[in-house]
């Protein structure tokens, strides 16, 4: 059983080792900058490493050769100092070109890495994104990459120069005394058991802290979005409560970590102690036999210590070696995960300039379960079955209950998601062949909410079209009779929006975002109609911005206000993730069933609130 267990933990620690070098190769792969500037990087280590090495030497030949019975030879100690004054000012020019070629070099690759972890999130379907927390996304692309940086500015270097610089004082400890070299030679086997001992532990320990560092910055951007609701409700305590809870987890995680580090440090010092007294008791005992001379005792207590300094800063360098590992393998999972919905690129086609026509094909969807595709899902099932054809330029407002499926219907139109079944056709080409740009081109969505981006309304305008000219912006206005709306803001189009828009009112970032939808001039428009109440002012305006911008294009409308639908051609119900009735309000009110019940319900109420 013991041997089970031995083989058990051998092949444990192979395991961990073998993958995190492979996580180490990936990164490097995936961050080519790093290994073009390594070369050099590294001979500069090698050149500060043996200029540390010359001082030992230098002491040694002072004491013996310099110092004799007939004195001191000043010309010759002259010399040796002078050798030593270049060995230090080069080993200090060395050392500080690696350090900024080293920091040149990492912050330029890692930037790249950056970019690329945060194209590939945005590149994950809406599914992905809502499954995971927003802050700990973030984290993955800010502390853990900052990790990795602080990693190849400072330890990653500093176990290559401490690596060099032991190996080296090994050298030249066995070319001037075999007994005294095999001594330290000795203490090797017991101080690489421990390294590894530790740096299993140590791997494990900054990876939870990883962990926890994500989750804490996931709970605090929550907080910190939430804190109007937060206040409204009165849930402070409880809320402070979470957030204290994701703290303390995160603070006994780094404690453990730190704990364990800080042994590691102090077994560090016991191994230097250690095999500095064993060369100190067997240089005395040679030096006292005349087998080795002073010179030479007192160079290898040099050499011992710079064998044994990369030791006492291993422990140190890595905790921050595990720490990056951690946080590129938290990198590299990001970029593992294959967008559920991708880019044809250059394989793809574009959608024709005109006014697109719909079609659904037999189109179910269910959300996929942790690691299924959206071919593979089976998950809870959000439509199933839906064959519509929809004409272009008409006007098309989709009802029904929470859950119904309407929702959904909007994200496989727009491909922000795929189907599971069936197939989505705009202007008779499959919608999964088209390429993103063409398709962000010629469809835009209007989410529910007014989301806007920190800077003015110009610049949240201008993401609908970034080429538009200052022109083209006045005239979009304009021609959605905004012009006025405009013009009672004091900064006009340099009106800083605020984070998320804040700096307006909810009915205000409802009209910018459709002058962005204009200005982008789609030919299939698809509205998520807000619920929010706005003043009946801001209504007036949002209604005759919306009848001028769906002019002429084919539009679909999230309709959760019974008036738009009756204003539309044409009318989809959805229940119980199914299209179970189409066509004109009219008719569907004549025929009754899910819509008559849900038109009769609407009336009622608006009876009710004009009484």
């Amino acid at each position: 059983m013991t041997s089970t267990m031995t083989r058990t933990t051998m092949e444990e620690e192979v395991a961990a080792r073998s993958g995190a070098m492979r996580t180490i190769r990936r990164g490097l792969s995936l961050s080519p900058g790093l290994r073009r500037g390594l070369p050099g990087t590294i001979a500069l280590a090698l050149v500060a490493t043996a200029g540390k090495v010359i001082i030992p030497i230098v002491i040694q030949q002072v004491l013996d050769s310099g110092v004799t019975e007939e004195g001191v030879d000043m010309s010759f100690v002259a010399r040796m100092i002078v050798i030593a004054m270049i060995a230090v000012l080069v080993t200090a020019g060395a050392t500080g070109w690696m350090h900024l070629r080293l920091a040149k070099v990492s912050e330029t690759a890692l930037s790249g890495l950056r970019i690329r972890a945060f194209r590939h999130i945005h590149d994950l379907s809406m599914l992905h994104q809502a499954s995971e927390q927003r802050g700990a996304l973030v984290a993955r692309v800010t502390s853990d990459v900052d990790q990795i940086s602080r990693f190849m500015q400072w330890a990653g270097m500093m176990i290559i120069v401490n690596a060099g610089q032991a190996l080296m004082a090994i050298v030249v400890m066995m070319v001037y005394s075999v007994p005294l070299g095999l001594t330290v030679v000795a203490a090797i086997p017991l101080i690489t058991f421990t390294v590894k001992w530790f740096q299993k532990r140590l791997e494990k320990a900054f990876l939870i802290v990883r962990e926890k560092v994500g989750r804490m910055l996931a709970t605090l951007a929550e907080v910190v979005v939430g804190a109007p609701v937060i206040r409204a409700y009165g849930i402070e305590d409880r809320v402070r409560g979470k957030l204290g809870d994701a703290i303390e987890d995160h603070r006994a995680a780094a404690v453990r970590a730190g704990g364990l580090s800080a042994t590691f440090s102090g077994v560090g010092e016991v191994l230097s102690a250690i095999v500095i007294a064993a060369v100190m008791v067997v240089g005395t005992i040679l030096a006292v036999n005349g087998t080795e001379t002073v010179g030479t005792v007192v160079a290898f207590l040099f050499l011992v210590q710079l064998f044994i300094q990369p030791i006492q800063t291993f422990g140190e360098a890595v905790n921050e070696a595990q720490t990056a590992v951690a946080g590129w393998r938290r990198v590299l999972d990001v970029l593992d995960i294959a967008p559920d919905v991708s880019d044809p690129g250059r394989d793809g086609v574009d959608l024709p300039h005109e006014p697109l026509g719909v079609e659904f094909s037999g189109v179910g969807f269910r959300y996929p379960k942790a690691g299924e595709t959206a071919k593979e899902a089976t998950g809870t099932v959000a439509m199933r079955n839906v064959t519509v054809t929809i004409a272009p330029t008409t006007r098309v407002a989709v009802v029904g209950e929470t859950g119904s499926g309407k929702t959904t219907f909007a994200k496989l139109l727009t491909r922000l998601m795929d189907p599971s079944d069936g197939s989505v056709r705009l202007g008779g080409v499959d919608i999964s062949s088209v390429r993103f740009r063409s398709l962000r081109d010629r469809v835009v969505m209007v989410p529910q909410e007014g989301v806007l981006f920190r800077g003015t309304i110009a610049d949240n305008v201008l993401m609908g079209r970034p080429e538009a000219s200052p022109h083209e912006l006045i005239e979009t206005f304009e021609r959605l009779g905004l012009d006025d709306w405009l013009g009672e803001l004091a900064a006009g189009l340099d009106t800083q929006v605020g984070e998320r828009g804040s700096s307006l009112s909810v009915g205000e970032r409802q009209l910018v975002t459709l002058v962005r939808a204009a200005i982008a001039d789609p030919e299939l428009l698809v509205l998520d109609e807000a619920t929010s109440a706005v003043d009946p002012s801001t209504e007036v305006r949002i209604s005759r911005a919306l009848n001028e911008l769906t002019e002429g294009r084919t539009v679909v409308t999230i309709a959760h206000r019974m008036s738009t639908a009756e204003a539309a051609d044409r009318v989809l119900v959805f229940d119980n993730a199914a299209l179970i009735q189409d066509g004109t309000h009219d008719e569907l009110v004549a025929e009754g069933g899910a819509y008559g019940r849900l038109h009769a319900s609407w009336e009622r109420g608006t009876s009710a609130v004009l009484d």
